[in-house]
């Protein structure tokens, strides 16, 4: 897992020297080879006399071959095996990043008509840079050839959903309005993909309007963690599928036969474990977890919250993240009988939810306070469903003893034992007490943690929770 500072930002180690030394390299070597193309295709372009010949010819310069070079570059050349067509639409999406005056070329203006050339497409944002879109790809790969742009075609909307591109959140075509056409889509590479192209390191999403999810991760370990042994047992069936679940797909050929990914439903009160145990799934296989913000999920807008969430599983699809869904009962709530155009479009959302959560290939967990909010048709999709119950007294013994810090003390008359049968609290809630009774210690200047400050915390406790002391 990656170190993550407070806002959640990635700080990754930095990249090796030499490792980007070689990947440098070979990246001249690729933009040489796509200035050469672009050359061949504005040569044949403002010179037809050359005729298709030169046209064609484009294609057939060839990309420079790493062989078994160890670069990030190379590497994913070899991972994805990209075409003419599919190689030049990564460049496209890597140039502006790279070297953005190699697009400068996109800039010439058409004297006869005093405008920019409409067939070399592309977007300028308000600082005029060119952004290439399904147009500028076409151009460069088809120029006038109207046989080779109609063999492209086919390509477009496929960047913009179902090809391995758009499914592995690498790059993808990214229309600006619903009826606006694929070949006037922009082409934007992702952080992640920049990131493994340009370091051979991912660059994390980060909690955005376009991403509505954090990271979360834990400093604790399996034994901080205190569960019953039924609850215990059902975590450990999701940790043989993080552990063997590609195996079972792949090796033994159970993907046509089993839905992917693996969804899982924590529910219980609040306080005891169900966020931490997502954490410490996450930690223990060295996956990502990602906590869903409902806040800038859930819209009041018809279609909104459906395409918020969206944007999470498609970035976290092909990628091994665990999704974790808190107060899932706001998204995947039971629906309601139709009695107008509100529950309508509400029960069109969960249907929604439903479909996205069971193509998922990652990591699906749902939290709640009570199963029973949760709608019947994800409860009977899930792999597992586990209750995470108010801690027994041995349990909350447990917590107790190690909840606190090895440099407090206890005041002699604090008895653990008889506070763990007496006061029925969450993993959160005894935590909580620890708190305010350590803080009260520290401040009395001797670091003593005493009896009244523990009682005071218990009661605070339960008067959160509607209590009487």
């Amino acid at each position: 897992m990656s170190d993550r500072d407070g806002d959640g930002a990635v700080n990754a180690a930095a990249p090796d020297a030499q490792a980007l030394a070689i990947n440098a390299r070979d990246l001249e070597f690729e933009l040489d080879w796509f200035v050469r193309v672009l050359d061949a295709r504005f040569k044949a372009y403002f010179e037809p006399a050359a005729g298709l010949a030169d046209a064609r010819a484009v294609a057939s310069i060839a990309p420079p071959e790493f062989g078994d070079s160890g670069s990030a570059w190379a590497g994913f050349l070899r991972q994805h095996r990209p075409d003419f067509a599919e190689r030049i639409a990564l460049l496209l999406g890597l140039v502006p990043h790279l070297r953005p005056q190699l697009l400068d070329i996109f800039h010439t203006r058409n004297t006869t008509f005093d405008r920019k050339f409409t067939e070399f497409g592309g977007v300028r944002d308000a600082l005029g840079d060119f952004t290439p879109t399904g147009d500028t790809l076409a151009f460069i790969v088809a120029g006038n050839d109207l046989q080779a742009r109609l063999a492209l075609l086919p390509l477009l909307p496929l960047l913009g959903g179902d090809h391995r591109y758009a499914r592995h959140d690498i790059l993808r075509l990214v229309p600006q309005g619903r009826d606006e056409a694929w070949t006037k889509a922009p082409l934007r590479l992702s952080e992640q993909a920049l990131g493994c192209i340009t370091t051979g390191r991912p660059r994390l999403p980060t909690l955005s309007a376009d991403f509505p999810a954090r990271a979360i991760e834990t400093a604790l370990d399996w034994s901080d963690l205190v569960l019953h042994p039924g609850t215990l047992g059902q975590v450990q069936e999701i940790q043989v599928w993080l552990r063997h679940g590609q195996a079972l797909m792949q090796d033994w050929g159970m993907a046509p036969k089993l839905r992917p990914g693996y969804r899982a439903l924590f529910y219980g009160p609040p306080g005891t474990g169900k966020t931490m145990t997502a954490c410490l799934l996450g930690k223990t296989t060295g996956r990502e977890v990602y906590k869903v913000d409902l806040s800038l999920v859930v819209s009041k807008y018809i279609g909104e919250t459906e395409k918020n969430l969206a944007r999470v599983f498609d970035q976290a699809q092909h990628k091994g993240w665990i999704l974790f869904f808190d107060e899932a009962d706001a998204l995947f709530g039971k629906r309601s009988e139709t009695k107008d155009a509100h529950d309508r479009y509400a029960n069109q959302e969960v249907s929604f939810l439903l479909q996205r959560i069971e193509t998922f290939d990652g990591i699906a967990i749902l939290a709640s306070n009570q199963k029973d909010n949760i709608d019947p048709a994800f409860a009977r999709r899930f792999e597992t469903i586990a209750y995470f119950s108010v801690p027994r007294p041995e349990e909350r013994l447990r917590l107790w003893r190690q909840g606190f810090s090895p440099r407090a003390r206890l005041e002699p008359t604090v008895d653990l034992t008889r506070m763990a049968a007496q006061f029925e609290l969450c993993g959160g809630a005894i935590m909580n007490v620890v708190r305010y009774a350590s803080l009260q210690a520290l401040d009395s200047g001797d670091g003593i943690v005493t009896l009244q400050a523990l009682e005071r915390g218990i009661r605070r406790e339960q008067a959160k929770e509607g209590k009487g002391a």
